[in-house]
């Protein structure tokens, strides 16, 4: 449905988006998730037409991003991080006008705007200032505008950026319904709304894509590494690591603050082999007493940090 090819951005001599290519299908809830200025609003300023790439092409459907930009347009709601909300309107004033901009129907505008209140959890508010109600009310009134002309792709930036707890889980339950129906784009660095709403992530850093496919794919494959625990009783870590840096496939041996007396330790492993057999025939030859032995399940954080920590 979305195809972007060497999508490129840049900003004066800084490049923000670098050569990048991906594929969006009908129906998927994408994250795309990456640390502060990694380019992912940039990203969703191209797809929507309000940024020029440098260089690159988008194609969403049959249309181009250079000759159909208002085609492009009318496919898509967009929600940017700062909502553009007029606070001295009501809610139910304020989403009429959005929907006489948007040339829904005549009969077809009220219908559409109790449908909206009512999957966007308005009702109780739609005779209200905007400017009177809370952060999570003004995210729902956004996410209600990026819908009211029903597009077929929803794009949101940063979508629960500040909200509470409950107002979070809240949003997430509008996104994942909306998502029953819709393509949905959701921009964020925070990684438990990723793996909370989305089915698919792409990570970006620098301007590059360093991660893409399904969550679960992704921690399988992970980043070619693997942690194993294990607690130990009367070991010290000099004497540990000097029993297993013989292993070939370990990479670095760390100590986790534990119980007086006893020794914990994670080893990162570079192998993509399972070394655990081998690292308990060596604990088996000492007179060590071993406590707690497991291998650590491979998570997005672990792989997001690995993907996009400074080198």
């Amino acid at each position: 449905m979305i195809h972007a090819e060497n999508l490129t951005k840049y900003y004066n001599e800084f490049c923000a988006v670098d050569q990048i290519n991906f594929d969006i299908h009908k129906g998927e809830i994408l994250g795309l998730l990456g640390p502060n200025g990694a380019g992912k609003t940039t990203i969703l300023r191209m797809l929507t037409g309000f940024l020029r790439p440098t260089s690159g092409s988008i194609r969403i459907k049959d249309y181009t991003i250079d000759e159909h930009t208002l085609q492009i347009k009318r496919l898509l709601g967009y929600l940017p991080e700062a909502a553009p909300l007029y606070h001295d309107m009501l809610v139910y004033d304020y989403l009429n006008y959005v929907a006489n901009i948007r040339e829904v129907d005549r009969e077809r505008k009220l219908p559409r705007i109790r449908h909206m209140a009512n999957l966007c959890g308005l009702n109780e508010v739609m005779h209200k200032p905007i400017g009177v109600l809370s952060k999570g009310f003004k995210q729902r009134v956004g996410l209600a505008h990026a819908m009211m002309s029903d597009p077929e792709i929803l794009i949101l930036d940063e979508p629960t950026s500040g909200l509470d707890p409950n107002q979070i889980v809240e949003v997430r339950e509008i996104i994942k319904e909306i998502g029953k129906e819709k393509t949905v784009i959701i921009s964020t660095h925070i990684l438990n709304e990723a793996e909370a709403t989305c089915g698919r992530v792409v990570i970006i850093n620098r301007g590059k894509i360093v991660a893409d496919g399904g969550l679960e794919t992704l921690k399988q494959s992970g980043t070619g590494k693997h942690i194993i625990s294990i607690s130990l009783h009367s070991a010290d870590l000099q004497s540990v690591k000097r029993k297993l840096d013989s292993i070939n496939g370990i990479e670095a041996i760390d100590p986790v603050d534990g119980d007086e007396g006893i020794l914990n330790v994670r080893l990162t492993c570079q192998s993509s082999t399972d070394l655990r057999e081998e690292i308990y025939r060596k604990i088996k030859e000492t007179d060590w007493v071993l406590l707690e032995f497991r291998r650590e399940t491979q998570t997005l954080e672990n792989i997001f940090r690995e993907l996009t920590k400074e080198t």
